[in-house]
């Protein structure tokens, strides 16, 4: 654990009460604002027009970004997004592109009001540039955000921003990922807000300060250009929107847009029973040569139209399994605008004051510095987001109307390759860096009424997309072999979980081994976890083969379709790690799937069957995690009732339920998930109507069993002990009456279940 730097807590931002924050600015500074009473007086039409022209700026910003940029992380992956602010840096408007980003942009201006407004002061045609994490804009340094005052007739009217992922600025690691660091010192240089632009004028001192640090400084130049653009043109749009309606009337609608959605937001969770939710998980391995397993806990409690959501019980920080603060809030936001705020415009302003956070300083989602954390948005602030939203979900569903907003883990984690070297093809060399992309196309996890999209893309990037594996070939020296969907890689249930893909590549242009930094979690430990006795989806996993025949096989002509076909032996990539591909070598990855939804053995036959057909299941795994068998494409029917059986007496057998159990009439039943409903003060399986609680209870009556991780399905690879020290297994929970799966999950041994606490949520909400 690292320890925090004296005069470190100056470069950490915290939301900041409005009214708080404009009674700090200088006179120097004055800014526009509007009365309730004109916000009031917005009539229906014209606040409708203005909100939609305010999300066309949003709009225009991020085409303008990616017309602008050269790096596939903008133009093909999406990973980065906008935003258009009131004058105090609430966010008024914020783009479809990377949603955890939200969570970050309002703290930076914050932050930029408070310690920059007299020196160096904030003036029309300024822009400012940061990727500091502690500060807020990015959720770690790869983030680079630039950001602009907008000023109407001397006064500070709002802010537009842009952060965008880069390729690589400096550190230890290629692509900035250093797998090894024990603290910020070994990543890239974390730069507090400067001036970048300066009365309209790009400093050219402050920009090439800022790409000597890069390995790829044209990329890195071209993208701050990029944002510097996009910021432009927003200005442009929202100078023109206010020289049509008048400054007033604008901001009217800004203020109006986010206290429309709070209230929204509000009543949504008034509706919705009062109780309290947990949620764990774990990151296998914080750094390079380290075994342990770090967790993340979190207690979701709702009262009243509030949400608390305490992260107290988080593992300290350690090695690059770290984000800060605004890394954990962005995991909150990954999970609330799609769950909670799918159906409400996205005024990230207003949806904000619906929740507060508590978390201990030092912890692994909300490090305090000098922490590594070049990890932090695509390991403990997905990982946030993960159990965030497992929590929603489990909320949600007690209500059916809102069924369509819940939903399994997705694909749990990104699983990072960075790849760089020396590209030989053309007339002269020319040094090469990229972080492949491909994993962009994610399982998604299922819902109460749908299965989960296959290779759907990534939760946290609405608008994400998959690269063109023949753009990857043309940019960089490798061969793609394959990329394909994998079958059995969907967590099973009753709701099938969205299947994920691998994909292998070979040096391929050059004579020059490529080198490779990895950085994933989701092999020891499922981070795509299932709901309601789903089945977490598959297990990631890397593998370098040595000594392959790849080039042979070339050369014949004969393209490999797996890695038992090319020969050598296939190494076994750590989660975090350093190495390199030399040709005649392949590197593969096999990233992650969905989480499926309620109990595989009450899946339709019939839709197993079809998962045949289009190879997202195997006839073995329908056969394990399903119990169907099918012949020729067609359910044998009896032979699949004999199967289901056969698992069910195997579920009861292995248990510990003896006597005669209640039951309960379930005619005036409420809804509590896929398998329990709540009767009066009770609580009972929707299957059998076996009472499985009463009362204030502790616990929830349940059959416990504990197994090996191959019981979780072929999709699960038991082989925890390749990465961490710690046991791990498959726990589930069913129902003491007919055996139904409630609680599944891939658990170290020593994991206190949320099950039992689960229990009490559901006495707080029948109260």
């Amino acid at each position: 654990m690292t320890m925090a730097v004296p005069g470190s807590e100056r470069f950490s931002s915290r939301p900041i009460d409005p009214a708080t924050l404009a009674a700090q600015l200088p006179e120097s500074l004055p800014i526009h604002t509007v009365t309730q009473e004109q916000i009031d007086a917005l009539d229906p039409l014209t606040y409708e027009v203005i909100r939609h022209r305010l999300w066309s700026v949003t709009d225009e910003m991020g085409e303008a970004l990616k017309r602008m940029s050269g790096s596939p992380i903008v133009t093909d992956a999406n990973d980065f997004d906008f935003a258009v602010s009131d004058e105090l840096g609430q966010e008024v408007q914020v783009g479809l592109y990377n949603t955890m980003l939200v969570g970050a942009v309002d703290l930076a201006i914050y932050w930029t009001l408070q310690h920059r407004a007299t020196n160096p002061g904030i003036a029309e045609g300024d822009m400012f540039l940061t990727n500091d994490p502690w500060v807020g804009g990015g959720l770690h340094q790869n983030d680079a955000m630039v950001y602009q005052p907008v000023f109407w007739e001397g006064k500070l009217f709002g802010w537009t921003s842009a952060i965008a992922h880069q390729p690589d600025l400096g550190g230890v690691g290629l692509g900035s990922f250093s797998p090894a660091a024990q603290d910020v010192f070994s990543e890239s240089l974390p730069t507090p807000p400067i001036k970048v632009v300066r009365d309209g004028v790009l400093q050219e001192d402050v920009a090439d300060v800022w790409v000597r640090r890069s390995r790829v400084p044209m990329m890195i130049g071209l993208d701050l250009r990029a944002e510097i653009g996009s910021n432009t043109v927003g200005r442009d749009r929202l100078l023109a929107v206010i020289e049509q309606y008048g400054a007033d009337t604008v901001k009217a609608v800004m203020k109006r847009m986010m206290s429309d959605a709070e209230s929204r937001l509000r009543g949504k969770l008034t509706d919705l029973p009062d109780g309290r939710w947990r949620a764990t998980g774990y990151q296998d391995q914080s750094h390079s040569g380290d075994r342990g397993l770090h967790k993340i806990t979190v207690e979701m409690r709702k009262a009243g139209d509030h949400l608390t959501f305490d992260f107290t019980g988080t593992d300290p920080q350690s090695g690059v399994v770290n984000c800060t603060y605004a890394g954990m809030r962005g995991g909150v936001m990954l999970a609330l605008l799609p769950i909670l705020a799918g159906d409400i415009p996205w005024s990230a302003g207003g949806l904000m004051r619906c929740f507060d956070l508590v978390a201990e300083e030092g912890t692994i989602n909300n490090a305090s510095f000098p922490a590594a954390v070049g990890r932090g948005p695509i390991g403990p602030a997905w990982l946030t987001g993960n159990l965030v939203a497992e929590c929603l979900s489990q909320m949600l569903d007690q209500a059916p109307e809102l069924d369509a907003h819940v939903q399994s883990a997705c694909c749990g984690t990104w699983d990072t390759a960075v790849i760089a070297g020396l590209d030989q093809r053309g007339a002269v060399p020319t040094p090469f860096l990229s972080i492949l992309m491909d994993p962009m196309a994610g399982g998604y996890g299922a819902q109460p009424q749908a299965d989960g999209m296959d290779t759907g893309g990534l939760f946290c990037i609405p608008m994400g997309r998959v690269p063109d594996v023949e753009m990857t070939e043309f940019l960089y020296p490798v061969l793609a072999l394959w990329r394909r969907e994998e079958p059995d890689s969907g967590g099973p249930g009753r709701r099938r979980g969205g299947v994920s893909a691998s994909m292998a590549v070979t040096p391929h242009g050059t004579s020059f081994p490529i080198g490779l930094v990895l950085a994933s979690n989701g092999k020891a430990v499922s981070q795509n976890n299932g709901l309601a006795g789903g089945y977490p989806g598959n297990t990631g996993v890397e593998y370098i083969a040595r000594g392959s025949e790849v080039t042979t096989m070339l050369g014949a002509g004969q393209l490999p379709g797996d890695l038992s076909e090319i020969g050598g032996t296939a190494e076994l990539q750590p989660c975090y790690g350093e190495t390199y591909v030399a040709p005649g070598e392949v590197f593969t990855m096999f990233w992650q799937g969905g989480g499926g939804y309620g109990d595989p053995l009450t899946r339709a036959p019939e839709d197993v069957a079809r998962d045949i057909r289009e190879e997202k299941v195997t006839a073995a795994a329908a056969a394990q995690a399903y119990g169907v068998v099918v012949v020729d494409g067609t359910v044998d029917a009896d032979a699949t009732e004999t199967r289901r059986r056969e698992l069910r007496d195997a579920r009861r057998a292995r248990g510990t339920s003896e006597g005669t159990r209640e039951t309960v009439d379930l005619t005036d039943a409420r809804r509590l998930d896929d398998n329990l409903v709540a009767v009066g003060d009770r609580v009972a399986c929707v299957h059998c109507a076996t009472v499985l609680g009463a009362g204030a209870v502790g616990e929830l009556d349940l059959v416990r069993y504990e197994g090996p991780v191959s019981d979780a399905g072929p999709q699960v690879v038991d082989n925890a002990g390749e990465y961490v020290d710690g046991a791990v297994h498959f726990r589930q929970y069913c129902c003491p009456g007919c055996f139904t799966a409630v609680s599944t999950a891939v658990v170290p041994v020593d994991h206190v279940d949320d099950v039992t606490r689960t229990s009490r949520v559901l006495a707080d909400a029948r109260s």
